[in-house]
């Protein structure tokens, strides 16, 4: 349970949570951009319906103040736009491990535990500004996005940019809540498990690119 926060300017406290905002925005816009190039789908499904989940809750069950929870309804706008590139492209990226009839069971049955793991998670640490999930769920992500890459073994759906946007992105809210509570040692080891993962993965994808003959800071 998070308790007694340390005091932190307001300007502060919004510069960070809108850089947090831009650079998260612009990683989900670039996957986009980059499945529709692909005719693929650039974030692993059990992350994307983490990120729907905790974005439905925190901007309508329990809505974050603002600015905060104007920038969760536009993720969650842009990872709408990435469920419908999922349910799209997604099925024939398992052609061996699921049968075709289980897709969408698998699907739904991945969201509605999502969403439950984050609400009761929530609810029983008395987290209601989600940031126990927020972080967890992001550490999974970037694990996730070493296995895809390494499942797929290619960039498809991925590129450095968006490697890169998504740990400034997570660099943000990092410093901020470690402004605020500099004493909780598993957040930082969260913050700290995080960036190494993200760096790991930047690696990764460069060289994956690279051996592909492609460019990896031209590509998209």
């Amino acid at each position: 349970m998070l308790q007694n926060p340390l005091e932190v300017d307001p300007t502060v406290d919004a510069i960070f949570k809108v850089c947090s905002g831009i650079f998260w925005s612009v990683t989900y816009l670039l996957i986009l951009r980059r499945g529709f190039v692909d005719k693929s789908y650039g974030m692993p499904v059990v992350a994307l319906c983490a990120n729907l989940s905790w974005e439905f809750i925190f901007s309508f069950v329990h809505p974050h103040s603002t600015p905060q929870r104007y920038i969760d309804y536009a993720w969650f706008a842009l990872d709408a736009g990435i469920l419908m590139q999922y349910l799209k492209y997604g099925r024939k990226d398992f052609p061996d491990q699921l049968p075709g009839s289980l897709f969408y069971p698998t699907f739904l049955l991945t969201l509605l535990l999502s969403f439950l793991f984050i609400l009761l998670m929530s609810r029983e640490f008395d987290d209601l500004n989600g940031v126990y999930a927020a972080f967890s769920q992001n550490l999974l992500m970037s694990v996730l996005f070493i296995h895809l890459l390494l499942r797929r073994n290619g960039p498809q759906g991925q590129s450095l940019y968006i490697a890169l946007s998504k740990m400034i992105g997570t660099v943000f809210p990092s410093i901020l809540l470690y402004l605020y509570f500099p004493e909780s040692y598993f957040l930082i080891l969260l913050y700290v498990s995080i960036f190494i993962f993200d760096m790991a993965y930047l690696l990764l994808l460069y060289f994956k690119i690279k051996t592909t003959g492609l460019r990896p800071w031209g590509r998209v």
